[in-house]
């Protein structure tokens, strides 16, 4: 092990606590309505794994105003109760029943609003499992969203898809507010920040065609039902006239703070891309070819890349993409002096597991090997969560009350000269 292999381990620790903490949503959210003239009857409505942090700074500006409300963020998100606001649980990745009731309770408190009132919409990532009013059974849509996450489908498609199968996506939740307003306020975890593809643009009109759609299902060969091959060929709303939005958070942000706490600790920062969208797998590989490229540098280096991985699903264990990144470039780094790869997801739930993300360094498939644990059988059993926990690899830091994506990086530690 490298003689600065700790502090290695605690650059990564203080780059990732500085990241999230700058991308939390609630100073973002009270400077955005700030600069929105609201008038006396405001209804509130927040959605996403950020969902509670942004809907208790906005209670603390619409005071009186505020008529009613409600959230809905994933199971052990809720810090407790709002005044006004009605807060509910569900499920994701995949939504479950919560999601369902949740979601018509809000359009029971939205359905029948007039002229005078305005609808706060606080979106954040997650929502798309969370906001759910499916067109078809329940389980049907449980049973297309795992197999659109487990088929390589990237976000875009997979929200293409939803879409279709949802009464409140692709803009159908402002068609019910109306004629009420909505200001849509909305933290981003989607690559580009493109509105209509954050928790499938539940108050944006839909770009994408039924055409579309229906290539999606035959790429992926889907097994619908009659219903939602149906469902398929209706267009969703084109344009909306009630909806004014605004975005307040992303993963470049993610990024740039990354990038400003690497340069304090002594690092010159490469900021590689805030598009990350390859298999977490050849994300890994690509992030320790580059540390090895760079592995006689004279300098300490920070490779800097945020995004969204997908992971192909080819065995039955646990992990996540974040996790599944470190392992992989942990192959690529072995041997390595005072060089670690750290991936980590900023809402701090990475996939089904209670870890953030992981870590890995020069000696991290040494250390696997003297436990007889071979990173290629783990990657594929999509075991990444186990290998890391062997080796002190997890990261963890708990529901953080943000979600801008992930952050991958990797450092090259050189003492100072």
């Amino acid at each position: 092990m490298g003689l600065q292999a700790s502090s290695l381990r605690a650059d990564a620790d203080a780059i990732i606590r500085a990241a999230i903490s700058d991308a939390m949503p609630d100073t973002a959210v009270l400077r955005a309505l700030s600069e929105i003239h609201l008038g006396n009857r405001v209804w509130l409505v927040a959605v996403g794994k950020a969902a509670w942090p942004m809907a208790a700074a906005a209670q603390q500006v619409l005071g009186d105003r505020l008529m009613g409300g409600a959230v809905i963020t994933k199971y052990e998100h809720s810090r407790g109760e709002i005044p006004r606001v009605e807060i509910y649980e569900a499920g994701h990745p995949v939504p479950d029943e919560n999601s369902f009731r949740a979601t018509e309770r809000v359009l029971e408190l939205v359905h029948s609003l007039g002229e005078a009132d305005e609808v706060v919409f606080l979106l954040s990532g997650g929502g798309s499992a969370l906001f759910e009013a499916p067109l078809v059974p329940g389980e049907e849509l449980q049973d297309v969203t795992r197999q659109m996450l487990s088929c390589g489908a990237d976000i875009r498609q997979i929200n293409t898809i939803r879409k279709r199968l949802s009464g409140v996506k692709g803009g159908r939740f402002a068609q019910i507010c109306a004629p009420a307003k909505v200001h849509a306020i909305i933290l981003s975890d989607v690559l580009g920040d493109a509105v209509d593809a954050i928790a499938s643009g539940p108050a944006c009109p839909d770009p994408e065609t039924a055409q579309t759609a229906r290539d999606i299902v035959e790429r992926y060969r889907l097994r619908l039902s009659d219903r939602a091959r149906a469902l398929m060929d209706e267009e969703t709303p084109k344009a909306l006239d009630n909806v004014e939005t605004r975005i307040i958070g992303s993963v470049r942000q993610l990024c740039k703070s990354a990038e400003t706490t690497a340069r304090s600790l002594g690092y010159t920062p490469v900021m590689l891309t805030a598009d990350l969208c390859c298999t977490a797998r050849d994300a890994g590989s690509f992030l320790a070819s580059i540390a090895r490229s760079h592995v006689d540098s004279n300098e300490s280096l920070a490779f800097i890349a945020g995004g969204e991985t997908v992971v192909r699903i080819t065995g039955s264990g646990l992990g996540g993409r974040n996790q599944e990144l470190a392992l992989a470039a942990a192959a690529g780094i072995d041997g390595l002096k005072d060089v670690c790869v750290f991936s980590v997801g900023s809402d701090g739930t990475d996939g089904p597991t209670d870890a953030a993300g992981g870590y890995a360094d020069g000696d991290t498939r040494q250390r696997l090997m003297q436990q007889g644990i071979r990173i290629e059988a783990v990657l594929e059993e999509n075991d990444s969560y186990h290998a890391l926990k062997a080796c002190g690899g997890l990261i963890v830091t708990g529901a953080t009350g943000t979600n801008v994506n992930d952050l991958s990086v990797a450092l090259i530690k050189r003492a100072k000269a």
